[in-house]
């Protein structure tokens, strides 16, 4: 009875943690304001006020990171990363690396008494920034493709090094002597190994997914797969962040050979269960103050902000210092990409918001380091992340601004693209139409003809509509298109025959079923309209 009733408290606090987090994230969102940062300014504001919500880093790791990772992975573009990949590749390797190092320096410079391998367990644990909130700043701001996509791909990738890094050096403060070659040896091992699981299961998921063509079933076994290549690759100490991107890019990349009732089903469901995880997941960032405050009672309150204010400002300081290094470097790389301008390479500096992943590798430093110590790493770990959020996160958006970075360019020549490809998809659908209608070997009769019009009518409208768009949805003089026209005026009338089937369905003179059924034919419709 004693433990039911604990778990109903627990079951209530995390419900009414769940509840808040989404309330906030909602205003953040009406309001056009980055949710991730609310959130975690409100999780400071109440934390004195509310019971302690620990951070389990089990949780984190192994429920709330794979399918994250996943869906990023699974919406990113193989061809831009594979476009980018020496630069993903300085920053979610080079720039750990150089993070970890000089941050393990100064904090051990900082704390004599503290072990060298415990220092650069910190830095490791601090170096991956988390680029949620950046990216999603960026898109709402217009950032250019190419800056998305290799913050994206960083973000994809530096975990793995970090969590590596992460093992040897907890490995190494906790009695074990580990050299230069075992800890790259374990680095080769959890990248590769993770990869080869990666691609196996990819492979196999992929052969599972042409043979069902059902779409319940398809997301069913793919909401399982970023849970199966994290655990399969940790089982095995190779990587499971390796794993989930790999198999998130694969599929990601062939999921157009999925049918339509899978695509829509996936990208639905996938919405919902990111914003969830990600709006509890910094909602507990900001929870964690008081846990955090009271596990350094014993140190002065200046000493400690002191070495707070240190080690957050080397770490924005590092991005720098590598960046602008960077820039340099992959021009020097042969093969490489397009040395980025200064305005792009300012702000991939400045996007170097730290998350919860940082969070859950401090809280799982193992009991076996002193509790003192095990306090200081979480207390510069929790200052670092809520430091690099709040000052770097409300300042991105003003940044972006004053740089004058655009990607009102692309967005023209996406729109001249896509206006091209519906003309020659317009093409092609429009010759197999006439190779079908002869093949009947008989002129149609008057009906076949109204339905043989009316897709051909359906197929110019289509391929209009992407031409208008290319003037903003407007005509001379701001009059709107006819597409534009068509699509408000049917979204009046979709709405005028919903309200019609509701009224017959509460007059019981229609099925709830059937009421179900022709307001999903109405809201496909208005979803196309929308798209």
């Amino acid at each position: 009875m004693e433990g039911a009733l604990v778990g109903f408290g627990m079951g209530s606090q995390l419900l009414l943690l769940a509840g808040g987090a989404v309330a906030v994230a909602a205003f953040a969102r009406r309001r056009g304001w980055p949710a991730p940062l609310l959130l975690v300014a409100a999780g400071l504001l109440v934390s004195p006020l509310v019971p302690a919500v620990p951070l389990d880093p089990e949780l984190v790791l192994y429920v709330f990171l794979p399918p994250l990772l996943y869906s990023a992975a699974l919406d990113s573009s193989y061809l831009r990363l594979r476009d980018v990949r020496k630069s993903v590749g300085l920053l979610s390797v080079g720039l750990v690396l150089f993070t970890t190092v000089v941050v393990g320096l100064l904090v051990h410079l900082l704390l004599p008494a503290l072990p060298l391998a415990a220092a650069f367990a910190l830095g490791a644990i601090v170096a991956p920034p988390d680029a949620v909130a950046a990216v999603a700043v960026g898109r709402r701001l217009g950032l250019p493709r190419r800056a998305l996509t290799i913050l994206v791909g960083e973000s994809l990738f530096n975990d793995a090094t970090a969590l590596t890094l992460y093992r040897v050096a907890i490995g190494a403060a906790t009695g074990g002597a580990i050299s230069l070659w075992h800890g790259l040896g374990e680095f080769l091992l959890a990248a590769v190994g993770g990869a080869v699981i990666g691609l196996a299961l990819a492979f196999g998921c992929a052969w599972v997914l042409e043979r069902t063509r059902d779409s319940l079933v398809d997301n069913t076994v793919m909401l399982l797969v970023p849970f199966a290549a994290y655990l399969g690759a940790e089982s095995v100490h190779a990587s499971g962040v390796i794993s989930v991107v790999i198999v998130g890019l694969y599929l990601g990349n062939r999921m157009h050979l999925r049918g339509f009732g899978t695509r829509l089903v996936s990208d639905a469901v996938w919405r919902v269960i990111v914003f969830f995880l990600e709006t509890v997941v910094f909602a507990l960032i900001g929870l964690q103050l008081v846990p955090v405050i009271e596990g350094i009672a014993g140190y002065r309150p200046w000493q400690v902000a002191g070495y707070a204010v240190a080690v957050l400002g080397v770490t924005i300081a590092v991005r720098f210092v590598w960046m602008f290094a960077y820039s340099y470097l992959i021009k020097m790389i042969r093969g490489a990409e397009a040395r980025p301008t200064g305005q792009q390479t300012a702000i991939l500096s400045w996007a170097g918001m730290r998350g919860v992943v940082s969070l859950a590798a401090a809280f799982a430093i193992p009991e076996t380091v002193p509790e003192r110590d095990r306090a200081m790493l979480l207390f510069l770990t929790f200052t670092t992340v809520i430091g690099t959020l709040l000052i770097q996160g409300t300042t991105f958006p003003a940044l972006i601004r004053r740089l004058r970075v655009s990607s009102e360019q692309e967005r023209y020549e996406d729109r001249l693209a896509e206006a091209a490809a519906q003309q020659a998809a317009l093409e092609a659908g429009l010759a197999e139409l006439d190779r079908l209608v002869a093949e009947q070997g008989h002129e149609p009769d008057e009906i076949q003809k109204q339905v043989i019009d009316q897709l051909r009518e359906k197929s110019w409208r289509r391929s209009l509509t992407a031409w208008e768009r290319l003037g903003g949805g407007t005509g001379p003089g701001g009059a709107e298109t006819p597409s534009t026209l068509y699509r408000r005026l049917r979204r009046r009338m979709l709405q005028a025959e919903r309200e019609v089937f509701v009224r017959m369905r509460d007059e019981r003179r229609l099925d709830d079923e059937v009421l179900r059924e022709v307001m999903a034919q109405l809201d496909f419709e208005e979803a196309i309209l929308d798209r």
